[in-house]
């Protein structure tokens, strides 16, 4: 057996081992982040992430050192899903199936992901992203749950994410599952 392989059966072995249906933390936005919308007026996160309201940019670091901006994807796809999620936690890895599933059936019809890490160790962050198969952009500020995205988005667990329509409105969060495919596909019939 490669050396992947054992590290890719680890990584389902442990993922498979934890019961709990979501890695929970508490976020508190950091005094020195502002949000603001594209008029540059502040905004409150926790209401204005919400489905119906316009996505929040987030720009962030990728694997290899480029800036990765949510708002370069909007618009250029029908659909965009900001997954939030991180190589250390046993729930993503049990719902990364389902998001490879979902940009394997859609991405070729207007869907596109874009990934966001709560890791703080980057060697773990890529070789996840490689041992799952995701193929969609990937950003990490690669300090874990005190990562701005998450922030941005007042994530308080992961996996999560959210559904961003062409015109940058949030359509959904936190779909998982078949729950995740159905409504990629209703979106873009």
């Amino acid at each position: 057996m490669t050396e992947k392989t054992m590290r890719k059966v680890f990584l389902m072995l442990a993922a498979g081992l934890l019961l709990t249906t979501s890695c929970n933390q508490r976020i508190k936005v950091d005094e020195g982040i502002q949000v603001v919308d594209s008029e540059g007026n502040p905004i409150d996160v926790a209401s204005a992430t919400e489905p119906g309201k316009v996505c929040v940019d987030i720009a962030l670091p990728g694997p290899q050192g480029q800036t990765v901006r949510v708002r370069d994807y909007v618009g250029q796809n029908k659909l965009v899903l900001i997954d939030f999620w991180a190589s250390w936690c046993g729930p993503c890895m049990r719902e990364m199936p389902n998001v490879v599933k979902a940009y394997d059936l859609y991405h070729g019809k207007g869907l596109e992901i874009v990934g966001v890490s709560l890791d703080k160790d980057k060697d773990s962050w890529v070789q996840a992203i490689e041992l799952t198969g995701q193929k969609w952009p990937q950003m990490s500020d690669l300090k874990g749950w005190d990562c701005q995205g998450a922030q941005f988005y007042n994530i308080q667990s992961i996996p999560a994410n959210v559904l961003i329509d062409e015109h940058g409105m949030i359509i959904a969060r936190d779909l998982r599952g078949e729950d995740l495919i159905n409504t990629i596909a209703a979106q873009l019939q």
